[in-house]
């Protein structure tokens, strides 16, 4: 029954999770254009007013015409909307949806003993770490540099290698699939962490200076911006991490550390093609394209690199399996009985008369036959199971088990 409800639980956190998510990256998306794509005030009026771009925008059957003060507006309006929940709530979703799906189940889906082979208590301690340390770090290289010259670009460059550390860490501490999904959350964090401490607190204080008729300083304005702006180049890296979990020949890798972390390069060119493609329809900067072109030449890069490699010999390799058994083959008479040995050894681990991880048993012909699609995806198309291959199955008998279920999944 715990397993039961843990998947429950999974799922309505995963559909909060990516309800919130949308909405948090649909702001960070529509406010980074709004951005790019104001221009000079032409109305007298809006420039007494302290306007220093507007945007005129059709959408729904109706006109927009947003507007963007200079440091501050002279004066508040009676209702201001504030974007920081879709944030928070995108965090805590997330953060409980990597605990019930990950840190509950340590053993199972974090650790993988070939790699380190640490008790679940300190993978958790060292898992969360990374949230943590990561945070501090990215922070305190946006305090030191962020206002240099050429701050910019020292800061792009500290945080990338910061990025490549933590990724390779991950891999190599971590089971794949985890260390995916934990490089996802460590960015994440940090883009929640800034709009918790930096981003809001800054325009609560000049929210505040308006109000008390003081000086507004526009060191505010310009480290929310700053931290903004390095959100929106988050969010690409952040999706591919997150959506990797679903397909394993990424994160299954020898190298998977630098599959990740050219991908993740990948999304922040794509993102960055998107930024500045607006100003150049303005004229503010040359044709982005290039880093469009960089981000997909990456992306097949990686696509030809983890091309599969026919198994050599497989037919016979699998011929000499089924003999051993005293059959001819996947589908030959006795095909059952050698995947039923195949399972013995590789799945009732998780699956068997004692344990029932997800409610699936295949000890019994009668249920091999039932989840033979769910073996069929899990084994041979997906190859998330056995998980973090704890069990050692070999690619002889993922073939095995693909000729049986192509020959008609028979039990008899």
């Amino acid at each position: 029954m715990e397993s039961y409800y843990l998947d429950w639980a999974n799922l309505l956190l995963r559909w909060v999770h990516v309800i919130t998510a949308i909405a948090w990256i649909g702001s960070s998306f529509y406010f980074v254009f709004l951005d790019s794509s104001l221009t000079p005030p032409v109305d007298d009026d809006l420039k007494k007013q302290g306007v220093s771009g507007e945007l005129w925008a059709v959408h729904g059957g109706g006109f927009y015409h947003p507007v963007k003060f200079n440091v501050a507006p002279p004066k508040l309006p009676a209702h201001l909307h504030w974007f920081f929940w879709e944030s928070y709530s995108t965090w805590l979703s997330g953060f409980s949806l990597f605990t019930v799906s990950y840190l509950w189940s340590a053993s199972t889906y974090l650790i993988d003993k070939s790699l380190m082979d640490w008790a679940p208590t300190m993978a958790i301690a060292v898992a969360l770490s990374f949230l943590v340390v990561f945070w501090l770090l990215y922070d305190g290289i946006c305090r030191v540099f962020g206002q240099r010259k050429n701050g910019d670009a020292i800061v792009g460059a500290l945080v990338f290698g910061l990025v490549c550390l933590a990724s390779w860490l991950a891999c190599h501490w971590f089971a794949g699939r985890a260390a995916f999904l934990l490089v996802g959350a460590m960015l994440a964090t940090t883009m929640s962490a800034s709009v918790f401490f930096w981003i809001i607190p800054g325009q609560r204080k000049v929210v505040a200076a308006i109000k008390a008729g003081a000086p507004v300083d526009p060191m505010h304005g310009k480290r929310g911006k700053q931290r903004s702006v390095h959100n929106t180049y988050f969010t690409l890296p952040v999706l591919f991490a997150m959506l990797s979990g679903h397909y394993s020949f990424t994160y299954t890798h020898p190298q998977n550390w630098l599959v990740l972390i050219l991908m993740m390069f990948a999304g922040a060119a794509i993102r960055q093609f998107f930024v500045l493609r607006h100003g150049y329809k303005l004229g503010r900067n040359a044709h982005p394209l290039p880093y469009a072109l960089v981000g997909v030449a990456a992306i097949v890069a990686v696509i030809v690199w983890l091309r599969p490699v026919p198994v050599v010999n497989a037919g016979g390799a699998i011929d000499s399996v089924a003999a051993s058994a005293g059959d001819t083959g996947a589908r030959g008479q006795n095909g059952y009985k050698v995947l039923q040995s195949m399972l013995s050894q590789r799945c009732y681990l998780c699956h068997g008369p004692q344990v029932q991880m997800k409610n699936v048993r295949l000890d019994s012909p009668e249920n091999v036959k039932l989840h033979a699609q769910n073996i069929y995806q899990q084994v041979v198309v997906t190859r998330i199971m056995p998980m973090n291959n704890a069990t050692g199955i070999s690619e002889v008998e993922r073939q095995f088990i693909k000729q049986w279920f192509e020959a008609g999944a028979k039990v008899d």
